[in-house]
């Protein structure tokens, strides 16, 4: 047995061996990497598994073919996010033991995420099950995570690897345009859904932090198709050009008025929400540009819908006033932003899933005590579901969720996504 001195520096160059290695390593290299460099640090075996974009499935990275998901060895190229013990540390954000390893060997299944974004699960096997390798599992899937994300960004392999059926034009921009879809601090809690995923078109969600302030917005573009897709794209482009010169919520949505009717004259527009947080005053303000009203969520039911008097869709020209709202919010409140997707897929006998059924649904879950990200995968799947597995409209779902002036107060933005307490 290694001297807690020894381990503790073999921990150490496992993961400072596996930085230096990886600024100068592509994506198909990293399975490698990590087993040589995880080795010192008493890890026999660690396989790394990502999630698809419908998060759905977990996928094994091996490093080997145009998908760097070929030649596993023996070991599942794909697991469910439901029903399975990788889901479930997937799910909840949590280590989970596996006492499926051969004996003398301890397995887990270790969540990777990108601050609080899941982006799969790593599966360690060990001979020692100390408090000090459970910690080196955790601390090794942080570096992964950043790896990962550092490499993605510029690989077609992570692209097939994580797409379960090809992906149209509209979409590929789309996804390349979101922000991450968890974001968490001492402030605020963010997290947001798109389906369909691989057909989304039109939708568009983004977020932003400033000092103290959170920027919201969400954006229905007219259409299903690759126009829909550029429309929102050119949308979201003016908005982050103008909001970073210090525009005004109202000016915004004027600026991007002004851009669509530039490039498309008034064929194509947009509806949408724009908004601002003040984290330190809980001050809620925002502009609807014919779009469906924001919810509020508070002491865990149903309030109103923020009404505020919308102006005509982004590209319309139709000149009608556009108001800027203020609501004063309290610690905990929800605010939730959603596009007709999401509301108007009808079941079966037509009968749509409905606001009412969309809010109880995140109510129920949130009494529940899953983390929020997990709520919203498991709303889109619901969604999905009652549609018969095929979305007619673009579905999109972002809820806020504001928790109190200071970001270093982390301990219910932490419990909220699902981490374990520092």
């Amino acid at each position: 047995m290694l001297a807690v001195e020894d381990r503790d520096r073999d921990g150490r160059g496992m993961l400072e061996g596996l930085l230096a290695a990886s600024h100068v390593m592509p994506l198909e290299l990293l399975p490698a990497r990590v087993t040589e460099h995880a080795a010192a640090a008493g890890m026999t075996e660690v396989l790394i598994y990502v999630g698809d974009v419908q998060r759905h499935a977990l996928r094994l990275l091996t490093g080997r073919g145009e998908d760097a998901g070929q030649d596993t060895d023996g070991a599942q190229a794909e697991l469910k996010v439901e029903g399975t013990l990788p889901g479930r540390a997937y799910q909840h954000v949590q280590v989970v033991p596996d006492s499926s390893a051969h004996a003398e060997q301890h397995r887990w299944w270790v969540p990777l995420l990108d601050g609080t974004e899941r982006i799969g699960v790593l599966r360690v096997t060990t001979a020692d099950d100390s408090e000090r390798v459970r910690r080196d599992m955790e601390a090794l899937a942080s570096v992964i995570a950043l790896i990962l994300v550092s490499k993605r960004g510029h690989s077609d392999s992570y692209a097939r690897l994580t797409r379960t059926e090809p992906m149209d034009i509209a979409a590929e921009m789309q996804w390349q345009l979101m922000p991450p879809r968890t974001y968490a601090d001492g402030r605020v809690v963010i997290s947001a859904a798109m389906e369909p995923a691989y057909r989304i078109s039109g939708d568009a969600f983004d977020y932003a932090t400033a000092g103290p302030v959170v920027h919201l917005s969400i954006f229905d573009a007219m259409g299903h198709d690759t126009a829909a897709g550029l429309t929102a794209n050119l949308a979201m482009g003016t908005c982050r050009s103008f909001r970073r010169r210090n525009a005004g919520l109202v000016e915004l949505t004027e600026r991007i008025e002004e851009a669509l009717i530039e490039q498309y004259g008034q064929t194509r527009y947009a509806t949408g929400v724009v908004a601002d947080l003040d984290t330190g005053t809980g001050v809620f303000t925002w502009v609807n540009r014919g779009h469906h009203p924001p919810v509020i969520i508070r002491g865990g039911r149903w309030i109103s819908e923020l009404r505020c008097r919308p102006a005509h869709p982004m590209g319309t020209g139709l000149g009608l006033p556009v108001i800027l709202c203020r609501e004063q919010l309290e610690p905990g409140d929800r605010i939730v932003f959603y596009t007709d997707g999401i509301t108007e897929a009808r079941g079966s006998k037509g009968v749509e899933f409905g606001l009412q059924r969309f809010i109880d649904f995140l109510i129920r879950h949130h009494a529940d005590g899953l983390p929020v990200p997990e709520t919203l995968r498991r709303l889109v799947r619901a969604v999905l579901e009652y549609h018969d597995g095929r979305l007619e409209d673009d579905a999109t779902v972002l809820v806020c969720e504001w928790l109190g002036h200071d970001p270093d107060a982390t301990a219910e933005a932490r419990a909220l996504t699902g981490l374990t307490p520092m």
